[in-house]
This record gives structure tokens, sequence and C-alpha cells, in this order.
């Protein structure tokens, strides 16, 4: 797994993905308007709001604040004027960031973006100067357990038309496969009864840089916390591939 997935996970099971509530929440409240908007407010026929919605409450977010994100989406609510923005730029060490946002002010977005590259040794730059290192793809985690058979899971998910399977991880199995197939492996695995920890489409890097010196891993860690922690920010990738060990120690 690149440095940016394991540091997804760790961040999981250190309970430390957004130190503050009211980001999750907004965030969460962003994807759910977006899904809706672009497929209905129906989870039941709109696949995307139904991730957004399973992802919210993973986080946590009561049913109330989904409800009222739904209905803003599906024109009900008074919808916020968002739009879907990518940006992209340049970490510590030429790391490549994409940043994925939902945004009723672009240039507010983009502003502050801009300067939480430069703060952290980064430059953020022109759309497409990185884009071209990432590709669409969808990832299910599975969570690995003492009743897990991994190679019942492998058999089952090249079976439901995965592409790759990723073991590396001591505590999760990545099933990766093309988004059009995300719905359908999702279902197949659930009803298979392997635990799913996580499901969506995502960017992996098609090359990966090593990040080896503490200095630079922390700065890089600060970056991208920072790009996370802002509300208009739904997702961030990075090409990043760092030891976990090193990873570990800068969360801990």
């Amino acid at each position: 797994m690149s440095g940016h997935s394991k540091w997804a996970t760790i961040k999981r099971s250190k309970a430390v993905v957004d130190a503050k509530r009211g980001v999750v929440y907004a965030r969460m409240a962003r994807e759910i308007i977006v899904a809706a908007r672009m497929g209905g407010g129906d989870p039941a026929s709109n696949f995307r709001l139904r991730q957004a919605i399973d992802r919210a409450k993973t986080e946590g977010v009561p049913n109330d604040n989904i409800a009222r994100a739904i209905e803003k989406g599906a024109g009900s609510g008074g919808s916020d004027n968002l739009e879907e923005l990518t940006y992209e730029g340049y970490g510590p060490g030429g790391i490549a960031i994409m940043v994925l946002c939902a945004t009723d002010n672009r240039n507010r977005t983009a502003g502050d973006l801009r300067s939480y590259f430069a703060k952290q040794g980064g430059n953020m730059g022109e759309t497409g100067c990185v884009g071209w290192m990432f590709k669409e793809r969808a990832e299910i985690v599975i969570e690995r357990s003492a009743k897990l058979n991994e190679e019942d899971l492998i058999l089952a998910a090249l079976d439901s038309g995965a592409d790759d399977i990723d073991t590396s991880d001591e505590e999760t199995v990545t099933v990766i496969c093309g988004a059009q197939n995300l719905e359908a492996l999702q279902t197949q695995l659930g009803k298979a009864g392997f635990k799913i920890a996580s499901a969506e489409v995502t960017m992996a890097p098609s090359t990966t840089i090593a990040v080896t010196e503490p200095d630079q891993a922390k700065q890089l860690l600060r970056l991208l916390d920072s790009l996370e922690n802002h509300d208009d920010v739904q997702h961030v990738y990075a090409n990043f591939d760092m030891d976990t060990k090193l990873l570990q120690s800068l969360m801990s």
C-alpha cells in the first residue's frame, strides 16, 4: 500500500480522523448534498448517495443532519450553491497532492489551500500538473480478524470481478476494482460474510516517492492534516510512501 493509504489506516485505528467534530459533520454534509443533487435524494437508486450516507454514519453524524443534507441536495431544503473542484500541487520533497473540494466560494478555498501549501514547503500548481500521476479506482477495505480466511477472500473477490487484492497491511486487506464495479463487488463481498471497513472510489498514484527523513515527513503530514481539516475539502490524495514505524512515531 502507498504511504497515503497506510496514513489513512493508522488515522482510523487511532481515532484521530479530524480532531474537530464540526469539520467532519460539514464535510459529510457537503458530500451528501452533492451526491443528492447529482443523482436524486433516494438512496435506493443513488449509489453515490448511499456511500456518502454510510460514511457519514461511520463518522457518527446524527441522522437529523443526514436528512437535512439530503433535503438540501434534492432541492427541498434551500440547497447551498456548492460546486466540486479539484486543486493540485506539490508538497515537501516534490510529493504530488490532489485535493478534491465541494465549495460555495472557490476564491476563498483556493486562497486557503495555497497558503497551506506555502507554509509547509510546498506549492499549489495549475490544473493537470499532477493529475496525470493518479488513476481513478475503487477500493474495498476488509478488516482482518481471527475468522478471516485470506484465501477465501481472494477467491471470492476475484470471482466477483476484482482487479487486484492488496494483502500487505497487517490490519486490513484491500480489494481493488474499477469504479464502475464497486457497488456490485461490495454487495457480493457483504453477502459472503466479509466485514467491510470502507468502500469508496479513490485516486491511486501510478508511482510513489519514498519519504525517509523525519523532518520532511513531519512537514508533509502537517500539510496533509491542514488540507483535510479545511471545511471545503472532501478528499486528499498524495503519492508518498513512508515506513510504517516512522509514520506511527510521528502520529503518536
